[in-house]
């Protein structure tokens, strides 16, 4: 049924048709069938041109005032960035392996380097799905205003082969 085309079925009563109207209004989506906004009144003539209004900017984090924030705050990231691998609740004492990276990174919070600080003995390939989900992550955030260097270790607590929570938010 496209926008213009009427229902042929005539509800019994107002309520069935609200009921109805607002099936209808879901199933088809407004978004498909809104008009574009009326474009603007041209300037008068001699009037100077005006700048497009600027984007809506989301507010900006304050920066972390301590490593350990700082720290805190990558690690949220790590999870909110890798939805599918991330564990919630608590990670008991018996996780299958527990890979630690050094994290270094730079002024505006991209990665410049992961160095492997504890590779585990089971599981080994734990250490490279954490690596991927520390660049899946990134960038973390304006660190100029932490001392140097601008590095930090996470541990990293796996349950299985695929799935695990940093350490620094299991407390």
């Amino acid at each position: 049924m496209s926008c213009t085309e009427s229902n042929d079925l005539a509800p019994t009563t107002p309520r069935v048709s609200l009921l109805m109207r607002t099936a209808a209004v879901v199933a088809l989506g407004l978004t498909a069938c809104a008009s574009p906004p009326p474009p603007a009144p041209p300037a008068p003539a001699g009037a100077p041109a005006r700048a497009p209004a600027p984007a809506a900017r989301a507010p900006a984090e304050r920066p972390a005032t301590s490593i350990d924030e700082y720290k805190r705050r990558a690690a949220l990231r790590i999870v909110q960035a890798n939805p599918e691998s991330a564990v919630a609740g608590q990670v008991g004492t018996q996780a299958l392996a527990v890979p630690v990276l050094e994290i270094e990174v730079n002024a505006d919070g991209s990665v410049r380097r992961i160095n492997v600080f504890r590779a585990p003995r089971v599981a080994p390939e734990t250490v490279d799905v954490a690596r991927r989900a520390v660049e899946r992550a990134a960038p973390f955030g304006d660190a100029r205003g932490l001392p140097r260097p601008w590095t930090f270790l996470e541990t990293f607590l796996f349950v299985d082969e695929t799935h695990f929570k940093p350490l620094s938010l299991n407390r």
